[in-house]
């Protein structure tokens, strides 16, 4: 769940979604869900001339098990925020493993 509610955080920010097919596609971030289904407007495929047939479409609904990476800029990332809600994440799941 901590995946999901940082990329709740990064809704109507502009990120670059790489599939697991090599393709990679910029756009705005609309929604997200648990699954980490990506829904983004906008679009434009980082490698245009491979993709031609995608430069009329403006948006997306990406499968959250097709995605390989989530490229984010670097200036909407609070590295502290994430670093504590990971530890705090970890303790629970300890906690939850050692009651058993």
């Amino acid at each position: 769940m901590l995946f999901f509610s940082f990329f709740k955080t990064l809704i109507d920010e502009q990120v670059i979604v790489e599939l697991k097919n090599d393709m990679s596609i910029r756009g705005t971030l609309k929604s997200v869900d648990q699954f980490l289904n990506i829904k983004l407007d906008n679009i434009s495929v980082v490698d245009e001339v491979k993709y031609p047939h995608l430069s009329a479409v403006k948006n997306v609904f990406i499968r959250g098990s097709v995605v390989r990476y989530v490229h984010l800029p670097a200036a909407v990332v609070d590295t502290t925020l994430l670093e504590d809600a990971t530890r705090k994440e970890a303790a629970a799941q300890a906690s939850k493993m050692g009651g058993r």
